[in-house]
């Protein structure tokens, strides 16, 4: 493997056990951290982002191989499996620990998510897109049970009835994205 193609890319989009779940699938995606970023403390617990109180994102980070995956491919699952038109709130999860955001590790990262967040605002969204754009600082990885949560638990209600349509539309639309099994 040429570590030259290994990139770093972190994404929020509601509750990060969704969004590991989703990207763990994805051919060229490895080393996911579910954790916490964009906020205003040092190591935060928890309970204290789920009750908003640090500022920071449920977010995943990941490493991903750009010559099986591209950054572009990354954001349109990203776009692909949340609604990016709501503030601060995914499904019955709400607060702006669960906003969509982009933390962006490099300036192409940026100008990625830039152009894919207008081509999908033309073509998709109708302008309605509200997902941030920040460059990334310190990610926080949470605590162990929240790692691989999907996988541990795949018959816990939450898994079933708000992760697994996740992974089915992941199925459909980028079955030519998704790891042999």
């Amino acid at each position: 493997m040429n570590t030259e193609n290994i990139k770093t890319a972190t994404f929020a989009n509601g509750c990060f056990w969704c969004t590991e779940a989703v990207f763990q699938r994805l051919e060229g995606v490895s080393d996911i951290v579910s954790g916490f970023t964009g906020g205003n403390i040092k190591n935060p617990p928890y309970r204290e982002v789920v009750q908003g109180r640090t500022g920071h994102a449920e977010a995943i980070q990941l490493k991903y191989d750009e010559t099986l995956i591209s950054y572009e491919e990354l954001l349109l699952v990203f776009f692909t499996t949340h609604d990016p038109t709501t503030l601060n709130r995914q499904g019955n999860d709400v607060g702006t620990q669960y906003r969509s955001a982009i933390f962006y590790h490099s300036e192409e990262q940026k100008l990625m998510a830039e152009k894919v967040i207008n081509r999908l605002n033309e073509e998709v969204f109708d302008g309605k897109i509200v997902t941030e754009i920040t460059q990334a600082s310190a990610f926080y990885s949470a605590e162990f049970e929240h790692q691989n949560f999907y996988n541990n638990h795949p018959s816990q209600p939450y898994c079933r009835f708000i992760i697994d349509p996740k992974i089915k539309k992941l199925k459909e639309v980028f079955a030519h994205k998704l790891r042999s099994a």
